[in-house]
């Protein structure tokens, strides 16, 4: 079952299209990332699924209804943190926890007081006095005590130092194991969301390139090293799913996008028996990147 689902999603800001025809798939129990550059179009995603602004056209289904028809009964089943949220910083974080209890009938206060003690957060002090880091986690604490079973996370990690980042995704992870909750994390820190997520989508000038779990992404992904010793190389003799080959002399590096112990075996095998060639993992990071080049040079079908 898919908790979100978008059908070729568009949405136009004047003239400019911020989303191209989305066709988006979130798997319930996945921890998503939805990953791109700064303007991609991540946040206008998010704020669509959330009914803050309509599609042009195309729908998405949250939790298996239309995002424009989202009542209070599924709002109780979402939490929703971002970068840019407002908090009433006249508040004290005790006091920010008693006003939102009552909204949602799952409130766990035993969950609510262990994460206000695994967060650290003063609990008598004012939401304006509190760092960036304590704001994130106040504003975290409050979407995950009533145990929502989709959490959408907008840009979370900006602007806030390593220790925080770890403690913000621990207490993410945490909770989320203990039942079949969805995570969907927007971000363009790819390191970090490396650490916690298991599907990854990837968004660029508002068209999606590629969806997938991320092990099968970096199981398909190889560095690949050539080294042909006296012999010349012939470019026209290497796989099609080799992408961004680079060749200097009888030195030879290429990315491939479809590498299966079996098809290395068989090159080694055939085409390049004679030559030392190695394949090499690839970060989520280094994936991205050969990504974004690939599709910015209109060859998006190669790293399907």
């Amino acid at each position: 079952m898919n908790i979100i689902e978008t059908h070729q999603l568009s949405r136009r800001y004047g003239r400019a299209d911020a989303l191209h025809g989305l066709d988006l798939s979130v798997p319930q129990g996945s921890i998503f990332a939805f990953i791109g550059p700064n303007g991609a179009g991540k946040t206008t995603t998010i704020k669509v699924l959330m009914n803050l602004l309509e599609p042009t056209s195309g729908s998405a289904r949250v939790l298996g209804v239309d995002s424009r028809k989202l009542t209070p009964r599924e709002r109780r089943q979402i939490g929703y943190v971002s970068e840019n949220q407002k908090l009433p910083e006249w508040m004290t974080v005790d006091q920010l926890m008693r006003y939102c209890r009552p909204f949602y009938p799952t409130w766990d206060i035993d969950l609510e007081t262990k994460l206000m003690r695994q967060f650290e957060l003063p609990k008598d002090r004012q939401l304006k006095h509190l760092s960036r880091g304590m704001l994130m986690k106040a504003a975290l604490l409050s979407s995950l005590a009533y145990r929502p079973r989709l959490l959408v996370l907008d840009e979370p990690f900006s602007g806030l130092d390593p220790l925080v980042r770890d403690e913000f995704i621990k207490g993410a992870l945490e909770v989320s194991q203990q039942e079949e909750w969805t995570i969907f994390i927007s971000s363009h820190d790819i390191n970090e969301v490396e650490q916690l997520a298991d599907w990854v989508g990837i968004i660029d000038s508002g068209r999606l390139n590629l969806a997938e779990p991320i092990a099968d992404l970096q199981g398909r992904f190889r560095r690949i090293e050539v080294t042909a010793g006296g012999e010349e190389l012939a470019l026209a003799e290497l796989p099609e799913t080799w992408l961004e080959v680079e060749r200097v002399d009888n030195f030879l590096r290429a990315i491939e996008t479809r590498y299966t112990d079996e098809s290395f075996a068989a090159c080694r095998r055939g085409r390049f028996a004679q030559l030392e060639i190695t394949a090499k993992p690839m970060t989520l990071r280094e994936i991205f990147v050969v990504v974004a080049r690939v599709n910015r040079s209109n060859a998006n079908l190669a790293v399907r």
